[in-house]
């Protein structure tokens, strides 16, 4: 075998590297699904968004829920019978309010118990997901987050106060556009909220909830930790399932650098054996 011959086969290896790691993580992800399928006798749908690399220019694709994701969640929801629970694995910064409402929908008026897992964070759109299910399984450390509506790069709630502060005849075209359409947003998901909510909370619990988180009560990233939702009176369990974690694993971040955290992947006991002498 000459050196080309060589170089060729190298480069062939090193094409399919990639590909061949991807079936593999594909396929271990079917296995263990199925096993907590099983285990749980339920339906499992995972909706996990990662920030991707293009395989060219190197820039980050942040994802987040769009229709795409909206139609294939209520495709499994539609093939689940409805006395089958469902399991809905959720990593996502949020998105279309459009998608999201489809999903939390679809979720809340299947008749079986739906359960929400939370490992790390469902903010935005995934906390009004989140909302519709029977239970929410979060880690100590998991993250939700606000539902109050943006408007481009501006919350609809800011663009508000803009009203309060100026006089009308200081505030310019735009500005007044944009305000009347952020009354009607912040108006439709409190109503859509409300409307998730209402079947399982008293009516001035419901409003309250709704109100806190559409309204712009605190600001659009703000960590509603598993405390703080247990506080607000959410239906949140901490008993998240090992399972569930090794999932997450099995969706590694793309990466084209350095990574920025290592450790040795192994259990740390706080007593190592002794070594013999």
């Amino acid at each position: 075998m000459g050196i080309l011959d060589i170089f060729w086969v190298f480069f062939m290896i090193s094409a399919l590297q990639p590909i061949l790691r991807q079936k593999m993580l594909e396929a271990a992800r079917y296995r263990l699904i199925s096993r907590i399928e099983r285990q749980r006798g339920s339906r499992v749908i995972l909706l996990i968004h990662r920030q991707e690399t293009m395989s060219l220019l190197g820039f980050p694709v942040f994802r987040y829920i769009d229709v795409h994701d909206s139609e294939e969640v209520l495709r499994a929801i539609q093939m689940t019978d409805k006395d089958v629970p469902i399991d809905l694995v959720l990593h996502t910064p949020g998105g279309l309010v459009l998608a999201a409402l489809q999903i939390a929908r679809a979720i809340h008026d299947h008749p079986a118990k739906v359960t929400v897992f939370v490992p790390h964070y469902a903010m935005s759109g995934g906390t009004l997901i989140s909302l519709a299910a029977d239970e929410i399984v979060m880690c100590k450390h998991s993250v939700l987050g606000p539902v109050d509506p943006q408007l481009g790069q501006y919350p609809a709630a800011s663009v508000l106060k803009v009203l309060e502060k100026k006089p009308l005849a200081e505030i310019d075209d735009q500005t007044l556009i944009l305000a009347d359409q952020a009354g009607k947003a912040i108006d439709q998901v409190r109503q859509s909220v409300l409307e998730l909510l209402s079947d399982r909370y008293p009516p001035e619990k419901a409003e309250e909830l709704a109100r806190l988180l559409s309204e712009g009560t605190w600001t659009h990233d703000y960590p509603i930790t598993f405390r703080k939702a247990q506080e607000l009176g959410l239906p949140v369990s901490s008993e998240m399932p090992n399972e569930v974690l090794q999932l997450m694993q099995l969706f590694p971040q793309p990466v084209r650098r350095l990574p920025s955290v290592e450790y040795l992947p192994v259990p740390r006991r706080s007593r190592e054996p002794q070594a013999n002498h």
